[in-house]
């Protein structure tokens, strides 16, 4: 089976999205539509969306990562499970975990092209040692 999506996938998550300005073009289709399920509703992104969101981020954080328990593949489809976290730019030493997320991802043309994403804020009841550790990642 061939691991391709999978590749890009991962490689688009393991990337520097914050301080790497190619990322983007690197990694989405120009036709890219996001999808995604959240605490505020629904919202539909397109490329331009997406890039006008990413440079938000990086205004807003001075340090982003993430952290995969599941990365799942099934032809051109790719499912991503992961938890943000961030360090602000006005306390860089402190690290907080901002949301938890599942996505989905069509791959076209070695780009990250239809994307089904769900995403939920961190509580304070959250379980994260119990249940964030990686699983076929």
């Amino acid at each position: 089976m061939n691991n391709k999506a999978k590749e890009i996938v991962r490689d688009f998550y393991r990337s520097d999205i914050l301080r790497d300005e190619t990322v983007m073009k690197r990694f989405f289709h120009p036709e890219l539509v996001l999808i995604w399920n959240s605490a505020n509703g629904l919202t539909i992104m397109h490329y331009d969306d997406i890039i006008k969101f990413f440079s938000e981020v990086r205004r807003s954080y001075n340090d982003l990562r993430l952290e995969v328990s599941h990365l799942l593949a099934d032809g051109p489809h790719v499912t991503i499970r992961y938890k943000y976290y961030i360090r602000t730019m006005e306390n860089p030493d402190e690290e907080l975990g901002i949301a938890h997320f599942i996505a989905i991802w069509e791959v076209k043309d070695d780009k990250l092209y239809r994307g089904y994403q769900v995403s939920q804020p961190v509580t304070d009841k959250d379980d994260t040692n119990e249940s964030y550790h990686r699983v076929k990642v």
